[in-house]
């Protein structure tokens, strides 16, 4: 991982090796919600099928509202006092998800990007615990819940086209 660069002194009653900590976190999850943002964007370019405009919609929606979520992340970084990570090369090294190849059936696209919201949630659920307990943040245990929430939602609405 790149280093972790602060960006000028930061007194907001949490230590700087906990900002740090946290902040090592967050940057992990802003790489994946890289990865899923786009992923979510080359399924709305490469869905096919009988229900081709309505995924169409979907995916871009979603991505969409993930773009909102990566800033906010960047941006809790940055409250914290260091700079985000923007590199993509850097955050592909740094992410948990991966990239296979496109599937163009929307069942398959849908069925990925459950799991990968799936696989975020079960990472903010323990950030939500980590970040207060751990390093004395209550402001960012607050904040992923904020975020798991989102991702529950999504994973559900996602969940019911595989009904």
């Amino acid at each position: 991982m790149a280093s972790i660069q602060t960006d000028v002194t930061t007194n907001i009653g949490i230590e700087e090796k906990n900002r740090k900590a946290v902040v090592k976190e967050l940057t992990k999850l802003l790489a994946d919600e890289h990865v899923l943002y786009n992923k979510t964007r080359s399924y709305h370019w490469n869905v096919e099928g009988s229900s081709f405009m309505e995924f169409h919609k979907l995916f871009e929606d979603q991505y969409t509202q993930l773009a909102e979520k990566i800033d906010e992340i960047a941006e809790r970084v940055r409250s914290l006092g260091f700079y985000a990570e923007g590199r993509l090369k850097e955050l592909v090294k740094l992410a948990e998800l991966d990239e296979p190849a496109i599937p163009s059936d929307p069942v398959d696209q849908v069925a990925n990007l459950v799991m990968d919201h799936e696989t975020i949630i079960r990472n903010l659920r323990k950030l939500a615990k980590d970040f207060p307990e751990k390093y004395e943040d209550d402001g960012s245990g607050d904040f992923v819940i904020g975020l798991m929430q989102y991702h529950e939602k999504t994973s559900w609405m996602l969940r019911s086209y595989l009904k």
